[in-house]
């Protein structure tokens, strides 16, 4: 049985009305065609019944944005509970702190691009220049807003990393960054911000106190406060104890465990720089020792209040605290002198043989953190913003590494070397 089709069916002519329609047009079209089918009914408590669908949206969104902020408490308590040794009955534990933003909220989305340079050097590390972060492996993460950047490191386990911004009246502030998602603020004012190796922890200086806290899921957890002297500042950890600098006007370093006391005095007296764990766990640093006192190199017993094992005077080291130590502890880069040399240079140490081994020239000055991307290479920015790439082996047979030029840095800014732990 056959039938007729309409005349309206498969027109090939220009069609009588526009076929596009602006939001404005479909807002009006459903209110009137909501209105219609409420004809007849009794009377809503909304009048106008497309303003339930709006809302009806709106509390949707509101339970999925809620969803989120319960699951992010939910996080938060069980990493409280699995960070349980910060705290403790005499370490002057505070409610933990939590940044919570919008679920919904994404920054710029993250995808292969060019890398800044196409060296040898830039495929090893992850590098900030300028508004962007661009990681080894060509992935770039959005900072607009983030503003300058002092220091970064990756953190361990996660597809993110710590960002800190430069002093400034106001104090330090810490970005915790994640590919997809808008940069969100961990701190504001901290005078002094210390980081863990690994990005799990985080010490800082808050007023008259010293704090630390966990760094879980990009949220602070398990947050301990402690008095603390005037001027003393945190400055690195060692495991889950930080390394705390009681006076930043004098020599001496004392270690504090979250969670187990007020903060020690401390009874060294000589250490004026840390720069890392080197053999057996011991700190890597540089005191005044000999006669005539001047800076030397040294290894410190972190189990007997930070006295000297092993020190090595031979060496001028430079009185600016830069210096990294390799992820097995065995090697030390610094910036100081050897005999004959009229400036400062980046000066490779075995920490094996401290005080017999030779301390060898590896390259220009470090001018900020260098990052180890293996126990026998690293890398740093030197004073005319390029990249250098320091090889044990190569600098133990006489080579001395130079910088290869950062693309896309501006005049006046610098490319900033991601450090942490490896990919």
């Amino acid at each position: 049985m056959s039938a007729v089709r309409p005349p309206a069916d498969n027109r090939t002519g220009r069609p009588e009305r526009p076929t596009a329609v602006g939001q404005d047009e479909l807002e009006r079209a459903l209110r009137e065609m909501l209105s219609r089918q409420a004809d007849g009914r009794p009377a809503p408590v909304l009048a106008d019944p497309a303003d339930r669908v709006i809302r009806r949206v709106g509390r949707s969104r509101r339970r999925r944005a809620a969803a989120g902020t319960a699951a992010a408490a939910v996080v938060t308590a069980l990493a409280t509970a699995a960070l349980g040794h910060f705290g403790g009955p005499t370490g002057g534990t505070a409610g933990p702190v939590v940044v919570v933003v919008d679920p919904d909220a994404t920054g710029a989305p993250a995808g292969p691009v060019d890398p800044p340079t196409g060296g040898p050097v830039r495929a090893e590390v992850d590098l900030i220049v300028g508004a962007t972060l661009t990681s080894s492996n060509g992935q770039r993460v959005d900072l607009t807003g983030v503003g300058p950047v002092d220091r970064a490191q990756r953190v361990a386990g996660a597809d993110g990393w710590l960002v800190v911004g430069p002093e400034t009246v106001a104090g330090r502030t810490l970005w915790s960054v994640r590919p997809g998602t808008a940069p969100r603020v961990l701190l504001a004012g901290a005078r002094a911000i210390a980081l863990s190796p690994d990005g799990g922890q985080v010490a800082w200086r808050d007023g008259r106190e010293l704090v630390a806290a966990g760094i879980v899921g990009g949220q602070l957890v398990a947050t301990i406060r402690v008095p603390a002297p005037a001027r003393a500042v945190p400055t690195g950890f060692l495991g889950a104890t930080v390394v705390v600098r009681p006076d930043t006007l004098r020599p001496g370093y004392a270690l504090w465990r979250p969670g187990t006391g007020p903060l020690p005095s401390g009874t060294d007296r000589g250490t004026t720089a840390v720069y890392g764990v080197g053999p057996g766990g011991q700190l890597v640093a540089q005191v005044l020792a000999g006669q005539p006192r001047r800076a030397c190199l040294a290894l410190l017993d972190t189990a007997h209040h930070l006295t000297p094992t092993r020190t090595d005077c031979a060496v001028t080291v430079s009185d600016d605290g830069r210096g990294a130590v390799s992820p097995d502890g065995r090697w030390l880069l610094l910036n100081g002198r050897t005999a004959g040399d009229v400036g400062d240079q980046a000066l490779l140490v075995d920490l094996t043989g401290l005080g017999s081994a030779p301390v060898r020239p590896a390259g220009p000055p470090l001018t900020a953190d260098a990052s180890w991307v293996s126990p026998t290479s690293t890398v740093y920015v030197d004073g005319a913003g390029g990249l250098v790439r320091v090889r044990v082996d190569r600098v133990l047979a006489g080579e001395r590494a130079t910088g290869d030029a950062v693309t896309g840095v501006t005049p006046g800014s610098r490319p900033v070397v991601v450090t942490g732990a490896a990919r």
